[in-house]
């Protein structure tokens, strides 16, 4: 039996995440394989075998990688568009450009989605891919193999949309699927591509649209499709007031209501923005463990309000960070929502106690594994959880003379990569990914949304 390989890193602060916050000012890691094998204050312990790499740290901060909850990596190539405009006058303007989209425009479009976000210090991604036109070719699988690729651990919420303009809804009847082919295809891509393992690198999720994009039919059959096939449900939830009105119209009652009416609400369940949320709506939530997906930059740049995070974490509501699609938060970084998430809160009805550093940090790793289903695994440093860690430089001009790494890390610029870990294996050197080559990701998504613009175009 081959002996397992040990990375040590040490000389760094530690912020563990773990349930009792632990943290050290100087202190070690060390990686034996793909797992934690321990860490703590000081220097590694003596004796160590098969250490074939040593990493001095000083001046870094060791956190978990961060999980993104939300994403759909295909809007990164219609970045810039209907810039001044609320969520459903902004699908309005766009469906019809994302209803034109084929599997190379997927490809590049996954490609740059998780480059910016792993050079961002995201070890585990997830994208809500729902937008499948005919003839469009393997877009699951292209997604999936640009993660590969990339080297992040990933979650791919397999979409779906059978409510068209012709049945109330926003998509153009020919970008939805029928409620049998979404079904189908779903259950092909779970079965062909979900990993049910400790140290799975690929998961996949059930996960039509939302409530004015899909059939009451397709939710109910797809929360009965995820659970027997044991993973997890994804969709979005009480983004926009518009959203409540159109529940309330269509179905007689608000979305959490609607929802619950549906089987989709439970701990394996998981929605985005969950932003206008009422103490009946929270209370439903903590009351089965609903998790939600938190995007505090793509609900300001779509006008849709503020979340009440701090009300969902004291109700027990699972909570994570999305950096959301980047046709509306065009940045397409996690580490930034860290600090979004906290000052956009303060902004709410708790002002300066409604988040501090290290429930913004929480939310971004350990609250992400949560949601994700995965926090047995990863999202905290502990003997025994998968190495995805990542080493924030805070030596540096914007942050050197912050005391405080955690303070430094979720209040200061945006921290560079010294190095990111997934499964053991480094992804991140230096701010620059080791495993692709960034110029060619960029050209590749320039050339691609230029392709799709001139598609839309003629109509």
């Amino acid at each position: 039996m081959a002996a397992v390989e040990r990375i040590v890193i040490e000389n760094c602060s530690i912020a563990t995440v773990d349930a009792q916050d632990t943290e050290y000012a100087t202190g070690y890691v060390v990686i034996a394989g793909n797992r934690i094998e321990s860490l703590g204050a000081g220097k590694a312990p003596e004796g160590l075998t098969d250490v074939v790499r040593r990493i001095d740290a000083s001046g870094h901060l060791v956190t978990p990688g961060l999980v993104n909850t939300h994403h759909h990596f295909y809007q990164w190539i219609t970045r810039g568009l209907a810039t001044d405009h609320n969520l459903f006058d902004w699908l309005v303007a766009l469906y019809p450009t994302w209803a034109r989209i084929d599997e190379p425009m997927v490809r590049a479009a996954a490609q740059g989605s998780l480059a910016m976000m792993a050079r961002g210090g995201v070890t585990t991604a997830m994208d809500h891919h729902y937008v499948f036109p005919k003839g469009s070719g393997d877009l699951s699988g292209a997604i999936i193999g640009a993660a590969r690729e990339m080297g992040v651990r990933f979650t791919l919420a397999r979409g779906s949309m059978d409510r068209s303009e012709k049945d109330g809804g926003l998509p153009p009847d020919f970008a939805v699927e029928t409620l049998e082919g979404a079904l189908a295809a779903t259950e092909a891509t779970v079965r062909e591509h979900h990993d049910a393992s400790f140290d799975a690198m690929t998961q996949v999720a059930v996960a039509p649209c939302s409530p004015f994009s899909v059939s009451t039919e397709l939710l109910k059959q797809g929360a009965e499709l995820a659970r027997r096939l044991g993973v997890r449900l994804h969709t979005h939830g009480s983004e926009t007031v518009e959203e409540e009105q159109f529940c309330k119209e269509l179905f007689g009652m608000g979305p959490t209501d609607y929802f619950e009416s549906t089987g989709w609400l439970g701990e394996d369940v998981w929605m985005a923005h969950c932003v206008h949320m009422n103490d009946s709506d929270i209370a439903a939530f903590a009351r089965t463990k609903t998790g939600v997906a938190h995007c505090p930059s793509s609900n300001a740049r779509l006008a849709a309000g503020i979340a009440r995070v701090p009300d969902m974490l004291a109700a027990g509501v699972p909570v994570g960070l999305g950096v959301d699609g980047t046709a509306s938060n065009e940045s397409g970084e996690l580490h930034t929502e860290l600090r979004n998430a906290l000052l956009i809160n303060r902004l709410g009805a708790h002002r300066e106690a409604a988040l501090n550093a290290r429930q913004a940090l929480r939310l971004g790793t350990y609250g992400g594994a949560q949601v994700l289903g995965r926090a047995n695994e990863i999202g905290s440093l502990e003997p025994g959880k998968l190495a995805d860690l990542v080493l924030w430089n805070l030596d540096t001009l914007a942050h050197a003379s912050i005391a405080d790494p955690v303070t430094a890390l979720v209040f200061g610029a945006a921290a560079p990569v010294t190095a990111s870990f997934v499964n053991g294996r480094q992804i991140v050197d230096n701010n620059h990914l080791l495993h692709v080559d960034e110029d060619a990701i960029a050209r590749a998504t320039r050339e691609e949304a230029r392709r799709l613009a001139r598609i839309a175009a003629q109509g």
